[in-house]
This record gives C-alpha cells, sequence and structure tokens, in this order.
C-alpha cells in the first residue's frame, strides 16, 4: 500500500512537471510571438506545428495560401540554435520573405538569401553575417543549393532544420513541378542530417505522397488543415466576348484589387493594353519580361498604384496581398490544384474573394495539342489532370464539394451558398438504378481502368482497348446506352464523392469500387445528380441570340432610324449605304447611344476616319432620342478597342505603305491568306484608308477587276460576300471580290 501511494505521488509530480513545462513552452511561444511578429495569437495549427518542430521532429504542413505557413519555419528559427535552410521556388518569394523578416527583427543579418542575383561582395557579406551568427534565416533556391561552394559553406556552420517551401513542386504531378526539388534530399543528405519541415498550399493525396517518399520523411507528423475557404465565391462563365465581361466586372469593381490569369505570354501584354485603353489601372506580368520590369509591376501591385495585374502563373506563389477582390482566369488552367493555388489568392484577409473562370472546351484541346511532343508519361499526367479541370468546370455539383473531395477532404453541406451551382441550381435527375448499373459494370471489369473506360463499356462504344479485354462481349457492355457519355461522368463523378468509388493514389487515374459501393449495389438509397453544364452549347446560345455588335439587346425603333439616315447621308455622298456604315455598327450605336464624336470612335467597326467623316449627323440624331426617351445609357459596356486584336495592325499599314506583297506580310505575321485579308478588312472598316491598288494590278486581272468594283458601287445592296459571290458568277474568286470591296471601301467611304 505504502509503495503504491509513493507510484501515485511519483506519477502525480510527473505529469505536473510535464504540464509545467507545456505551460511554460506555450508561454514562450506567445511571447516570441509577440516580441518578433507583434501577433498576441496563433491561426490554425500553427502552434502544434510549431511545437513539433522545435521537438526536433520531420514535419509535413498541408495549409491553405492565406493560413500563415511562412511563420510556421520562422518563428522556431528564431528561437532555436544554429541557421534554419529554407529551400524556395522563386527569387521574388525569397526578396519578399526576407524584406518582411527585417521589418520584424533588430539585426539587419537576421535573414538573407544566397542565390545567382548577388555579386560576389553580396555574397561574402551573407556568408560572414551567417558565420557571426547574426543571420536565422538563410533562404536557397534549390539550383544554388546543390553548387559545390554552398554546400562547402553549410558544412561549417550548425543548421537547426530544413525549411522546404512550396514542396509540391517535388511532385510530377503537382502544378509547378521543378525536376531540382527532386535533388534536395541527396543535397541534405551531403551537407549534413537536420529535421525537416516541408509545406505546401495545395497537395492531393497523391502530391503528399510523392512529397513524403521523395524526401524520406515517412514518417513525419502530418499537420492539414482544412482546404475550405468560405469567403471564397466559385464561379465558371462560358468563354463568350470574355475581354468584355472582364471589363464590364472590373469597372463594375472599381478600386477593388484582382489579378487575371492568363495562359499564353501574348495574350496577357494584349488584355493588359485592352484594360488600359478602358481606363482600368493595369499591368501585365510573365516571365518573358525582363526582371526590372516584373520587379516595378509586382511593386505596383503590392503598393496599389496599379488595380489590376494580368499575369501568366509566373506571378504570385507566395505574393502577400491580403485584400485581393477577385481573381479571373480568362483561361481555364492545366489543374485543379493551379487553380486551387491561384484563386487562393484572393481573399487572404477573410474579406470578400470572387473567383470567375471562362471555359471553353477549345482551350482544352489547344492545351492537348501544346503537350504533343513532351514525353509520354508527361503527356499522360497532364492529360488525367486536364480531365479533372474539364470535370471541374463542366459539372453541375456544388463547386466547393468537388474542389475539395479532390484535395481529400469531405465537404457535408449540400449547398454551400457561394459558388455559381448552389446559386442556380440546375433540375435534378434521379439516378439510383444508374448508379447501381454504374457500380455493377465496375465491380465487373475490375479496378485497372480510368473512367472514360468505364463509361465506353456502359454506353456501348467499341474501342481498341475494350477489344483486348474483351469486354465488349460482357453483358453490360451497352447497358447503360440509354444515357450518353456525359450523363455517366455526373454519375461517376457522384459516386466518388458520396464515397462509393475509390482512386487509386499510386496507379493515379485508375478507380476501384469499394465497400460502401458493394453495399449500395444491394441496399440502394435514392441520389439525384443534376447533369453537367454543355458550355459550349451555351456559348453558341449567346452567340445566337446576340446582335453582331458588342452584345445587349439592340433599340429596335433606334436602330431602325438610324437605317433611315444611313441611307440619307449614303445618297448625299452617292455611296451604298453599307460604305457608310454597316449594320454591326448601327446595331452597336442602338445598344450603346454614343452622343460625342469620341465615344462613336469606341463603335464597332467605327474608328477615327469614319466616326470623323459620318458621324455628325449619327451622333446629332442620337443625342436627340436619349433625352427624349431620357434613356440612361450602358456606359460600363463602352469596350474601347486597341486596334487590331491580334496587334499586326501598325505593322500591316506600316508593310502597305511600303507596297509589301501581301503573301509576305502573311508569312512574316505567320497569317493564312485569308487571315490577313480578315485584318486588312477589320482595319479598313474602322476608318482607316489604305492603297492597295499596287497588289491588285500584280494579282488580277484588270477587267474582272473593274466588273467587281462596278458591281459594289452600282448594284449590291450591302457588302455580303456571300451575295456578291451568287451575283458575280463562280469566274471570280472569294479572294479577288474581298480584294475589290476593300479598295472601293477605302476609295469610296474612308
Amino acid at each position: 500500500m505504502e509503495i503504491s501511494e509513493k507510484s501515485c505521488i511519483f506519477t502525480s509530480n510527473l505529469f505536473q512537471l510535464h504540464e509545467s513545462m507545456a505551460e511554460d513552452l506555450h508561454n514562450l511561444l506567445h511571447d516570441k510571438l509577440k516580441e518578433y511578429f507583434g501577433f498576441t495569437s496563433f491561426k490554425g495549427y500553427q502552434e502544434s506545428v510549431i511545437k513539433n518542430v522545435l521537438e526536433g521532429k520531420d514535419t509535413f504542413v498541408l495549409m491553405p495560401t492565406g493560413g500563415g505557413k511562412s511563420l510556421c519555419y520562422q518563428l522556431p528559427a528564431m528561437i532555436m540554435d544554429g541557421v534554419a535552410i529554407i529551400i524556395s521556388p522563386l527569387i521574388a518569394l525569397m526578396k519578399n520573405q526576407v524584406d518582411s523578416m527585417r521589418t520584424f527583427a533588430a539585426e539587419t543579418g537576421v535573414a538573407h538569401f544566397l542565390n545567382s542575383s548577388l555579386n560576389k561582395t553580396a555574397v561574402n557579406q551573407v556568408r560572414a553575417d551567417v558565420l557571426a551568427g547574426k543571420t536565422k534565416l538563410l533562404y536557397f533556391a534549390p539550383e544554388s543549393l546543390t553548387k559545390e561552394d554552398n554546400v562547402e559553406f553549410l558544412r561549417k556552420i550548425k543548421i537547426s532544420f530544413y525549411a522546404i517551401d512550396e514542396a509540391h513542386c517535388i511532385s510530377e504531378w503537382g502544378h509547378d513541378f521543378r525536376p531540382e526539388y527532386r535533388r534536395i534530399r541527396p543535397i541534405i543528405n551531403d551537407i549534413g542530417q537536420a529535421p525537416l519541415i516541408a509545406l505546401t498550399a495545395t497537395a492531393t493525396p497523391k502530391v503528399q505522397m510523392d512529397i513524403q517518399k521523395n524526401l524520406g520523411m515517412q514518417d513525419a507528423t502530418v499537420f492539414k488543415s482544412s482546404f475550405n475557404r468560405a469567403n471564397l465565391y466559385y464561379e465558371i462563365r462560358p468563354k463568350h466576348d470574355a475581354s468584355k465581361e472582364i471589363i464590364r466586372f472590373i469597372k463594375q469593381n472599381e478600386g477593388k484589387s484582382g489579378i487575371i490569369y492568363c495562359l499564353s505570354r501574348k495574350k496577357v501584354e494584349e488584355l493588359a493594353e485592352l484594360l488600359v485603353a478602358n481606363g482600368i489601372k493595369a499591368l501585365p506580368y510573365h516571365a518573358g519580361m525582363d526582371a526590372a520590369t516584373r520587379a516595378n509591376n509586382q511593386d505596383a501591385f503590392l503598393h496599389e498604384d496599379v488595380d489590376v495585374i494580368v499575369a501568366t502563373i509566373a506571378f504570385g506563389m507566395g505574393i502577400d496581398k491580403p485584400d485581393v477582390r477577385y481573381v479571373i482566369h480568362y483561361d481555364i488552367p492545366k489543374s485543379l490544384e493551379g487553380y486551387y493555388q491561384e484563386t487562393g489568392r484572393a481573399g487572404r484577409d477573410g474579406g470578400e474573394g470572387r473567383c470567375i473562370a471562362f471555359y471553353s472546351y477549345k482551350d482544352i484541346q489547344k492545351l492537348e495539342k501544346f503537350m504533343q511532343g513532351k514525353p509520354v508519361a508527361e503527356q499522360e499526367i497532364g492529360k488525367l489532370l486536364l480531365q479533372e479541370t474539364v470535370s471541374y468546370a463542366e459539372s453541375s455539383i456544388c463547386r466547393r464539394k468537388t474542389l475539395l473531395h479532390y484535395f481529400g477532404e469531405e465537404y457535408t453541406e449540400e449547398n454551400c451558398g457561394n459558388c455559381d451551382n448552389c446559386l442556380h441550381p440546375r433540375p435534378q435527375k434521379d439516378a439510383k438504378a444508374a448508379t447501381q448499373l454504374m457500380l455493377k459494370t465496375l465491380a465487373f471489369i475490375g479496378d485497372k481502368f480510368k473512367s472514360d473506360y468505364l463509361i465506353n463499356v456502359l454506353v456501348g462504344k467499341v474501342t481498341a482497348l475494350n477489344k483486348s479485354y474483351g469486354h465488349n462481349e460482357c453483358e453490360w457492355f451497352g447497358a447503360g446506352a440509354d444515357y450518353d457519355a456525359k450523363f455517366w461522368g455526373a454519375v461517376v463523378r457522384q459516386a466518388h464523392i458520396l464515397g462509393l468509388i475509390d482512386k487509386n493514389i499510386e496507379n493515379y487515374g485508375l478507380q476501384s469500387i469499394n465497400d460502401k459501393g458493394r453495399s449500395y449495389i444491394n441496399l440502394p438509397f435514392p441520389i439525384m445528380i443534376t447533369l453537367d453544364h454543355d458550355y459550349d452549347a451555351e456559348e453558341k446560345e449567346i452567340e445566337a441570340a446576340t446582335p453582331q455588335g458588342r452584345g445587349g439587346v439592340a433599340d429596335e425603333e433606334l436602330f431602325l432610324m438610324l437605317k433611315d439616315l444611313r441611307k440619307k447621308v449614303a445618297k448625299k455622298h452617292d455611296l451604298p449605304p453599307f460604305v457608310v456604315f454597316q449594320d454591326p455598327s448601327l446595331e452597336d450605336m442602338s445598344i450603346q447611344y454614343p452622343i460625342t464624336i469620341e465615344e462613336m470612335q469606341n463603335i464597332t467597326g467605327v474608328g477615327v476616319g469614319k466616326a470623323k467623316k459620318f458621324g455628325a449627323e449619327f451622333v446629332k440624331l442620337i443625342k436627340q432620342y436619349v433625352e427624349e426617351k431620357e434613356i440612361i445609357r450602358p456606359q460600363d459596356m463602352v469596350v474601347k478597342s486597341v486596334g487590331n486584336k491580334s496587334g499586326n495592325k501598325i505593322f500591316i499599314i506600316q508593310s502597305i505603305d511600303r507596297k509589301m506583297d501581301f503573301e509576305d506580310i502573311a508569312r512574316a505575321k505567320d497569317l493564312e491568306f485569308d487571315e490577313l485579308l480578315t485584318e486588312i478588312e477589320g482595319i479598313v472598316n474602322s476608318g482607316t484608308r489604305l492603297d492597295i491598288k499596287y497588289y491588285i494590278d500584280s494579282y488580277m486581272d484588270e477587267d474582272k477587276a473593274e466588273d467587281i468594283y462596278l458591281y459594289f458601287k452600282e448594284d449590291a445592296e450591302s457588302d455580303s460576300l456571300a451575295e456578291a459571290v451568287e451575283e458575280l458568277g463562280s469566274e471570280y474568286t472569294e479572294e479577288e471580290i474581298r480584294l475589290i470591296r476593300i479598295k472601293f471601301i477605302c476609295e469610296q467611304g474612308n
């Protein structure tokens, strides 16, 4: 009894000691948090992560953008003996972090980076500070870490721990794969062992496994925060007149900061130019710009000198601007990880964050085309990631539910109330029997196949692959032929979200039925599915319903008045009406209501020349009409063009002035001949006069040219090419007719 009592007292004292130590550590961390960073409390798992690092354990942190990942290694680095080695992928990101740390500490040498941007004197200064014990955080790009002289230097110093930021770069399945990241573990082994902390804002179960395996930290303590950003609104729109929609959106959100992502550098430049032309403070950002310009544009955005950055994915990794209010994807991203990372830059302060992406399947096909020529394994990965993006975009399931499921997280709410699918739900369809059928078919074919294989079996589509397995002759082949592939895609996705099907992590893309799925076959419960969006069809519907001007609904009364006025003006100048203004221009006038010559210049097909030559009477009529009818004009819809969309306008005009052959002009700009004619027609229809007689004289017979010219002058009721071809007959080619039409409009109308 006496021994037992002593044992209890010892245990109790030990517990009290542990409790006291834990409390001391808690107080120390909070004191240091306040001292170094000015915060009074930790966010989410931050404190637990930091304690784990201080205990010398390997640590894996999955925390969404804005969750405070950086603090997880910054604070322990300040507390622990030695220097923390931070491996980061971007020079701009390192600079940002180092500058930030220096504002928190009295000693400027507390944080340094060693990379290719430093000269020899600067490198020596960094090393001197490190050896003097002034430095607590030393940043490297993986490429710099592998240099022999850096390895030699790091062997001489005490390393507290290694932090691998943006750790998803290790995985080929991650959205920013960097082969150099694969070399981190061997280099660490070469320099000297110390605990590891790997951090990422986005990782699917597959990417997480890759990271841990590659870094040799399978036994690491994993801290995974929820990926749900409740304040973000997600929306996918059909890609119809996207530039105009973006301008309208920005003007409706004037003064708010936003990022627009495009896939190509060319589109970045064009869109930034268009925004500026429409009075929006915007700058471009892409890897093709020199480093100084990129840095200046980034700083201008951070310091709120501009409202909008138009960028490729080169922009934004680690950018700490908490008040970005919207992220727009002009082009759909290559992967859902990329999409999540990029949208995560909105609303980091917990305030409003709108995420809008424009989607067209044509863009997906372009991305698939770009993959051609790459290694087969890379193509396969790229296609599977793209397919996930397509599924997300076309799905009518809650965007948040789909996105979180992709990252291995279950979202249980039926309606998130903050995405387009939840706010504007589509009709649902009973899918209990269809789900049963799909699961039975999957159970039969086994776990060696992807979802498209399963769907091909269900709809009865014969392929070389299902023939090789003999599944084209099994009882399930064509069992679901009453529905199309799109329907079955929705069924499969819903089954994944309900946990009836598992995805294979090792062999990504393969899927199998699980115990829950088998149970469903015998004991089914009601499942309602929402059919996927068909954005291409929606885009066509919009196009069909939209006048050829810039959208909206034309004022029919005004349109007829403008047509009457055009007849009078044409008669006065002895011209066909279409030479004065074409129908799309009149339609756009009846939507935009221009009441000054300057506003008239922004109408479709009306440039400076035409506005000055014919615009006065039209402006007068519209102004009178607007006043009489008390019309509120849609000024937010006025989109100023920046000349030729392709950026070829000046080159073409100058080349024609120099009397270059059209074939040479087309070759220089990588255009087909008909594409060049379209470009020239756009220039001429906007009121610019071009002298193309030199080319026509060399290209076609004089008599033919005269016949076509007379047709447009005396017989044509419109500028329609189809009507001209029918009237003139087969001996005249479309190219010939187009050339003369351009000449006629230049000479008579411009």
